[in-house]
């Protein structure tokens, strides 16, 4: 048995202005923007109420797109079910794994790195 759950919205860019687009994003979403930014970091984490899907505005080299990501307690277990269902493994990360649903959708599985998970997430047997 293992749990998941949906964890964060990633707004990937292709630009050399991040934080021009996390202010439109911001803007858009109603979703401010972090009291400090790293003007060379890969990603703004906009903020949401507490408990909240995380929303981030990420640096990317490939084209424009969102992607999910799953967190779960148990990579390999949700590796094992989320194939189960038809999605593909595309690559491994250190601390998370890329996967490609039959949609062709890209998303990402990884550790729970927001609060309340025990509370909210999904229970798979």
């Amino acid at each position: 048995m293992h749990k998941s759950r949906l964890g964060n919205i990633v707004i990937d860019c292709k630009t050399g202005d991040l934080l021009s687009e996390a202010r439109f994003w911001s803007a858009a979403l109603g979703y401010p923007l972090p009291g400090e930014i790293d003007p060379d970091g890969r990603f703004i984490q906009l903020v949401t109420r507490p408990g909240e899907v995380q929303v981030i505005i990420q640096k990317v080299e490939h084209e424009a797109r969102a992607h999910l990501d799953i967190e779960t307690d148990a990579i390999e277990a949700e590796v094992a079910r989320l194939e189960r269902l038809g999605a593909v493994l595309v690559s491994r990360k250190e601390a998370w794994v890329v996967m490609q649903a039959p949609s062709g959708h890209r998303f990402c599985v990884g550790k729970p790195y927001r609060d309340g998970f025990e509370r909210s997430a999904n229970v798979w047997e």
